[in-house]
């Protein structure tokens, strides 16, 4: 078994884990420099849900060329794959987006971010969120609240807070956990703000939370690597799903794209062997 399989063994039975030292906290300090000016002008939430003494704002592969290593951490993607690959092709960024908890803010309201999607729970795992701290993640601060095994169990909508954990979290830790994880930010109880960095991913079939291909469009999108690139979007998901008349939409990252284009198969190889089969059937018939 390789390490993404048994960190995504305990992943999958207690609903959340900590990857320590995944990163070295110089890349946190760093992306929190170049993330100073969207904080000092974000505006706080508003609604009880996201907070009304909390700060939040997405599009962070374009706002720091540092955010990329947090997306594309190899080990994290293998830990994600390892975890969602059974119930799909490819995996897909379903958000970036950086949280500030100011000093007051009141505890979350407990959720699970996979209810998002009204699909049937229970069976498939759609989500897996990292959290990245900036500031050092406690209970009085304002840390994520966990309730281990919560994702076992998705019918009961609350737990008992008394029942919640608030791991620590220091810079260059990753906190992984399943969007079927009970979950919510803490109230901050301290004099300075908590910061953080969430990257979750999804099931590449899925309608993500943060418009991928909205926030990176052509013009941005192809200032990135291939594989981030297709993690955001510009990729198809057999069979077919995704497409641009009926292409991989990569191609709009072409130089040129041309007004009319072929419409190319992107099946499955059962589904090409099967298609295949059915050709040779009517031609045989025919002859």
């Amino acid at each position: 078994m390789s390490s993404a399989d048994r960190f995504a063994a305990a992943l999958y039975r207690d609903g959340w884990s900590l990857l320590p030292r995944a990163l070295p906290p110089t890349d946190l300090q760093a992306l929190e420099k170049d993330l100073a000016d969207a904080f000092a002008r974000t505006p706080l939430c508003q609604g009880p849900f996201y907070g009304e003494r909390t700060r939040r704002f997405g599009a962070l592969l374009g706002r720091s060329a540092l955010a990329e290593r947090l997306v594309m951490h190899p080990a994290i993607l293998a830990i994600v794959e390892a975890m969602l690959l059974p119930w799909c092709e490819r995996i897909a960024l379903n958000l970036t987006q950086a949280i500030e908890i100011t000093p007051g803010a009141l505890p979350q309201l407990p959720h699970r971010d996979q209810d998002m999607w009204q699909g049937p729970k229970g069976s498939v795992e759609y989500l897996v969120n990292v959290m990245w701290p900036l500031t050092p993640f406690t209970r009085q601060n304002g840390g994520t609240r966990l309730w281990p095994g919560s994702h076992l169990d998705q019918d009961v909508a609350l737990f008992p807070e008394e029942e919640s954990v608030v791991p620590h979290v220091g810079l260059g830790d990753a906190l992984m956990f399943l969007g079927s994880t009970l979950h919510g930010g803490g109230g901050n109880a301290s004099t300075a703000p908590r910061r953080g960095i969430i990257v979750s991913y999804c099931l590449g079939w899925l309608k993500p939370f943060e418009l991928q291909w909205l926030v990176y469009p052509p013009s941005v999108a192809r200032g990135f690597s291939p594989d981030l690139a297709a993690l955001v979007g510009y990729a198809q998901h057999r069979p077919n799903l995704g497409n641009v008349e009926g292409q991989c939409p990569s191609i709009l990252l072409s130089d040129e794209v041309p007004r009319h284009l072929p419409a190319v198969d992107a099946l499955r190889s059962d589904q090409v062997e099967a298609a295949n089969l059915f050709v040779r059937g009517q031609m045989g018939e025919m002859g």
